[in-house]
């Protein structure tokens, strides 16, 4: 029994939903979203708000319906509130900036590195010295790639800690070579 999927998905007031099939959509005040529920689940409403039960007792239908639960939920939260992610670049030099719709990356190379932004995503730079980069926006699985592909341009290194790092992220530090 799944832990997750047993509880029903509430649906605060402002927020629509629609289903059609196996497909669930929302509209809110941010925006719109949609997510296909496997067919190995059910999903259906009800007053106490949005329930998925799986079909049958195969693993399959087990594994999928915590995760169907909780894409549904995101949705909800999406639409209501939506994501953000917070990243920080430490180092000498390293720096962020919009330039038009694209973000540039000072990050230590010979060349500065373009990040094209998505559509549905928000960047914004901000610091003292543009080192505090902000992701937003409605899907939460978009918000994390965007954020996991700035972070992999130079992601923290153990000696010195130099690199793009999400905020509040532990570096374990290593100790360098001793004469």
């Amino acid at each position: 029994m799944s832990r997750i999927g047993k509880r029903p998905v509430e649906v605060p007031s402002g927020v629509t939903v629609k289903l059609e099939g196996q497909t669930v959509k929302m509209k809110g005040s941010k925006g719109e979203l949609s997510f296909t529920v496997p067919d190995v689940c059910s999903v259906e409403q009800s007053s106490d708000g949005i329930v998925i039960k799986p079909v049958d007792e195969t693993k399959q239908a087990q594994a999928m319906w915590g995760m169907s639960r909780t894409q549904v939920a995101n949705l909800v939260e999406g639409v209501t509130n939506g994501f953000s992610k917070t990243l920080e670049i430490q180092g000498v030099g390293y720096r962020a900036a919009m330039k038009g719709k694209d973000l540039q990356l000072n990050l230590g190379f010979s060349h500065d590195v373009v990040h094209k932004i998505p559509q549905g995503v928000q960047i914004a730079v901000s610091g003292a010295k543009q080192e505090v980069i902000t992701i937003s926006g409605i899907d939460k699985q978009l918000v994390g790639q965007v954020a996991a592909e700035i972070r992999s341009y130079r992601p923290p290194e153990p000696y010195q800690g130099k690199g793009v790092r999400y905020q509040g992220e532990y570096i374990f530090r290593k100790e360098g070579k001793k004469k």
